[in-house]
């Protein structure tokens, strides 16, 4: 009785405290409360003091915090700091939504058996060459138990999704992965749960739940929306309340300012590294973890939260990685989330700046990208990619032209960092949205289903299927595919191209032009963006990390004959001409001593 005393007296101050009123957004109106469930009777007073609070118009658009636990407060942050040496140095990861990969069973749907079948089309284990692609990481798309077939709506953390397999599944596919060298990171979704998830009904419907201040409650609707516009604050439909879903009703977000959540959250975390095996997460908009009324992104409350994550999965498994995905935000906002928190994020200004640079033939979006990018952030601590799962596919963007995405894959996959392909690029699928049609089935062959399935897949390939397939490039020499496994392989077994440092140099012609160099290996990688071919290319620049003397070039992708490379006082670089550069192609030369 003195909890429900306390839980009454809280809802008085919440509802009764006036405010001057604010300008707000209007939001839609809620839909009538169900009428079939009695009410308890701190649900009956909750209604009655609803009835009577301002409307949401007059509401004061600041959400008095559920609980009364204390404010995150921000700790020390440390130096910026490189990643320590480890596998993601010169690795390239490849993005596989299961659902849509490969099916083992007939039924349609993707699952891990299907994948452990195609893990030797990813990596075969053999360095050395073969027609793997070569990647030697994959990231893959939830593959917990969801209430939608995204994944994005956990209802157990703990368990694999039905359609996909079991939990045994999941570790033979760890351990044959890793038998291939490839390392397996999965998609950790904290910021919410399903609104099915058992935790939340247990809230929803129950007051005294023990769940209740896992997730944010509010007698009246606040009356602001969230970042881009959207209703935030939904009307429950077990009594005359509201609840906080940042992405829509069906993912109420988590409350973090609970240290049971924080607990939770850390043991979900220790459950796929030492359980499951996994070598680390992909975290799901980090930038939403933690709000502060209306301010619902990026909030002090979040990084403080990440840092003491991060620290946690370092306890949990030392060198388990994490990278980040912070979408959108003003230019320059990810700066915020170094150099302590998450070990990398994904760059959406790079993957803008390579399409851009694609579509237009121009060089020069890709290049003050990469320059802002390696300005801005700590070197090798972000990942460039092109497209992924909320994009339209990479062929799309690029009109469908073969050349674009071509010259796209050589600027990404020779850039610092750790790269990211998103299935189906590598042969240029295409895909506009909604988001079911950027996530069809894998194309393997021209057959009917694709090669994905022999039953009726989950969502039909795309049109093109017939002739845009694994199988129609596989022993093309020129082809897309065949792009990808050469570049990819280079990114990983040469280390320049994989962690060596980088150093922009002057074209003429309108060429991009740069140096990659570790310890003793070095690379020049030169690309021709445009629909024409490039003669006459020299490149120059007063300073390098190269050693002064004379280099013998090594032709590592390209075509052309190359004279000696001559490098003067302080790596300088004085018209070394290249030979012609054919349409949307590029040079990458290896230079030894």
């Amino acid at each position: 009785m003195k909890a429900r005393a306390l839980f009454l007296i809280i809802v008085l101050i919440i509802v009764g405290c006036g405010a001057p009123s604010a300008a707000v957004p209007p939001t839609a109106t809620p839909p009538a409360a169900p009428s079939a469930t009695p009410l308890s009777e701190e649900a009956a007073l909750l209604a009655t003091m609803a009835a009577n609070a301002p409307s949401p118009a007059e509401a004061t658009p600041t959400v008095p915090l559920p609980t009364l636990f204390p404010t995150i407060t921000l700790g020390p942050t440390a130096e910026p700091r490189p990643l320590p040496a480890g596998w993601w140095d010169t690795a390239v990861c490849y993005e596989i939504f299961v659902r849509s990969f490969y099916d083992s069973d007939g039924d349609g749907i993707g699952d891990i058996n299907g994948l452990i079948a195609k893990l030797d089309y990813i990596n075969d284990g053999d360095p050395t060459g073969g027609s793997d692609l070569g990647a030697n990481c994959i990231w893959l798309m939830p593959v917990a138990e969801a209430a939608s077939y995204h994944g994005y709506d956990v209802i157990d953390y703990n368990a694999i999704e039905k359609d996909y397999g079991t939990n045994d599944d999941f570790k033979r596919l760890v351990a044959e992965a890793n038998r291939r060298g490839i390392r397996v990171i999965v998609d950790l979704v904290l910021n919410h749960t399903s609104s099915a998830h058992p935790w939340f009904i247990s809230a929803l419907n129950d007051p005294a739940s023990p769940y209740r201040d896992w997730y944010i409650w509010s007698p009246v609707d606040p009356g602001y929306r969230g970042p881009w516009g959207q209703q935030v604050w939904h009307r429950s439909p077990a009594r005359n309340e509201y609840y906080y879903g940042v992405f829509v009703a069906e993912m109420p977000d988590l409350n973090y300012r609970n240290p049971e959540v924080v607990a939770e959250a850390e043991k979900i975390a220790a459950f796929w590294l030492n359980e499951m095996g996994v070598d680390g997460f992909r975290l799901d908009a980090i930038k939403h973890i933690v709000e502060n009324g209306s301010e619902q992104e990026g909030t002090r409350e979040t990084h403080a939260w990440m840092r003491s994550f991060e620290a946690a999965i370092e306890r949990i498994k030392p060198g388990a990685f994490t990278v980040g995905e912070v979408f959108g935000g003003r230019a320059g906002s990810l700066d915020a989330y170094y150099p302590d928190q998450l070990d990398t994020y994904f760059e959406f200004g790079v993957a803008e700046g390579i399409l851009r640079s694609a579509n237009t033939g121009a060089p020069g979006p890709y290049l003050t990208a990469v320059e802002d990018a390696l300005m801005r952030l700590p070197y090798q601590r972000w990942a460039p990619f092109l497209t992924n799962h909320d994009q339209e596919r990479v062929m799309t963007v690029l009109g469908g032209d073969a050349g674009k995405a071509r010259v796209a894959a050589i600027a990404l996959l020779t850039l610092p960092g750790l790269p990211f392909v998103y299935y189906g690029e590598e042969i240029g699928m295409t895909g506009a949205k909604p988001d079911e049609r950027i996530r069809t089935p894998m194309q393997w062959t021209g057959e009917p289903g694709a090669g994905f399935t022999t039953g009726s897949p989950w969502q039909a390939p795309q049109s093109d299927f017939p002739t845009v397939n694994v199988a129609a490039q596989d022993t093309d020499p020129d082809s897309l595919l065949n792009v990808y496994r050469t570049l990819i392989r280079l990114h990983t077994t040469r280390p320049a191209l994989g962690k060596g440092d980088f150093t922009a140099l002057n074209a003429t012609g309108g060429a991009a032009a740069f140096l990659r160099r570790s310890g003793d290996d070095a690379a020049l990688v030169v690309i021709n963006f445009s629909a024409n071919p490039l003669s006459g290319v020299t490149l120059s620049t007063a300073q390098s990390n190269l050693d002064p003397g004379a280099y013998t070039p090594e032709l590592l992708f390209g075509s052309g004959n190359l004279s000696p490379l001559i490098v003067g006082a302080n790596g300088s670089i004085s018209a070394y001409a290249l030979p012609e550069i054919p349409p949307q192609r590029a040079v990458i030369v290896g230079l030894g001593r």
